[in-house]
């Protein structure tokens, strides 16, 4: 947006706060840049609150619902930001998540800067996200009580990953078909569909890629309902021996999450060949999380202890390299994308069923 940009120290707090996300945000077009990036640092706050070690988890939902409500008055509460930066922010944290708490007022004041439409856009995308943490909070056991609570069923998967991801896809959707003429031609409704899909998957590989890590904090987001039809109660989710059986679970939901990246990869070639920057954008998330997916499959126990499938820095560099070049060019980039899918769909095992595919649309 012309005359409107994340100060230089606000940048370097998006940087510290997500280097994936921050890489996106670079290649970005200018005409939607700021209002992603500044949507994003309050996504952000609204995860360091919920996640934060230093409150019980009565307390933050109670700065978390706080948080929210800023989204939804007239305008911030100086007061309630102020208590609420007091109570959550702590040197002894993540350094670059208590730098974005003591200057999340500067947020706010970006946020006053866009149009009407952006500020609403933002609004409705923060207040979705907020809601779905205040969900997760109330529904698991805390980390420190030591035990474990699962979804009940696929419903509740897609809902919990529509509220953290799949939002975002709308969100993203609209704000681009305002700023960028390119994509006058959409279908707003299919496209936003589409949009939805993709946010979808990319939160289901961060699910799949940290399964030990949430048990850790009392949360396993793989169905109940999945767990006991492969004999494994929620009582087995406490002690590690065992987690191989979960293995096909696993892949299964591997196999949806490749049907949802399609959805998302038919939205980024849906994105006019002129548009680099914006194809970039949508096509680095889902060829990195390929890779992730692919390191995923080939593991013979996914959710054992230490378990956090991530692919090198440098492996990240060469595909956004790699990638420079072709994504003027439909061809060259479906080749691409389905070799690094093949390379998933071999590392699976064949009884979860290779009728269901990986390359639904």
């Amino acid at each position: 947006m012309p005359g409107v940009s994340i100060h230089r120290e606000l940048n370097s707090i998006l940087k510290g706060v997500s280097r994936s996300f921050y890489l996106t945000l670079r290649i970005l077009p200018s005409a939607v840049r700021t209002q992603l990036g500044v949507a994003y640092l309050f996504c952000r706050c609204a995860d360091t609150i919920a996640d934060t070690r230093l409150l019980p988890v009565d307390d933050r939902l109670l700065q978390l619902e706080s948080f929210r409500r800023q989204f939804e008055l007239a305008g911030p509460d100086p007061e309630s930001l102020k208590s609420m930066v007091s109570r959550v922010g702590d040197p002894r944290e993540n350094l670059a998540e208590q730098q974005l708490l003591r200057r999340i007022g500067e947020c706010f004041a970006v946020l006053e800067k866009f149009s009407d439409s952006d500020r609403r856009l933002i609004r409705t995308l923060v207040t979705t996200l907020a809601r779905g943490m205040e969900t997760d909070l109330a529904r698991f056991p805390s980390g420190e009580s030591g035990e474990v609570g699962a979804l009940k069923d696929d419903g509740e998967l897609e809902l919990y990953c529509y509220h953290v991801a799949g939002c975002v896809g709308e969100f993203w959707t609209d704000l681009t078909m305002a700023h960028i003429p390119a994509l006058g031609g959409w279908s707003a409704a299919e496209m936003r569909e589409l949009g939805v899909r993709f946010g979808k998957g990319l939160q289901l590989t961060n699910i799949l890629r940290d399964i030990d890590g949430d048990l850790a904090r009392g949360r396993c987001y793989l169905p109940l309902e999945r767990l006991e039809a492969c004999g494994f109660g929620i009582q087995d989710l406490e002690n590690e021996a065992g987690r191989d059986r979960l293995r096909p679970v696993v892949h299964e939901l591997i196999r949806e999450t490749l049907a949802h990246y399609r959805a998302g990869w038919k939205y980024t070639l849906a994105i006019p060949r002129r548009q680099v920057r914006l194809r970039l954008a949508c096509a680095w998330p889902l060829l990195i999380g390929l890779r992730t997916l692919a390191l995923l499959a080939e593991l013979e126990n996914p959710c054992a202890a230490g378990v956090v499938s991530r692919i090198s820095r440098l492996e990240v560099y060469w595909i956004l390299g790699r990638t420079g070049a072709m994504c003027l060019f439909n061809s060259f980039l479906e080749r691409y994308y389905s070799k690094l899918e093949r390379k998933v769909l071999e590392r699976l095992l064949p009884e979860v069923g290779d009728s269901q595919g990986g390359s639904e649309t």
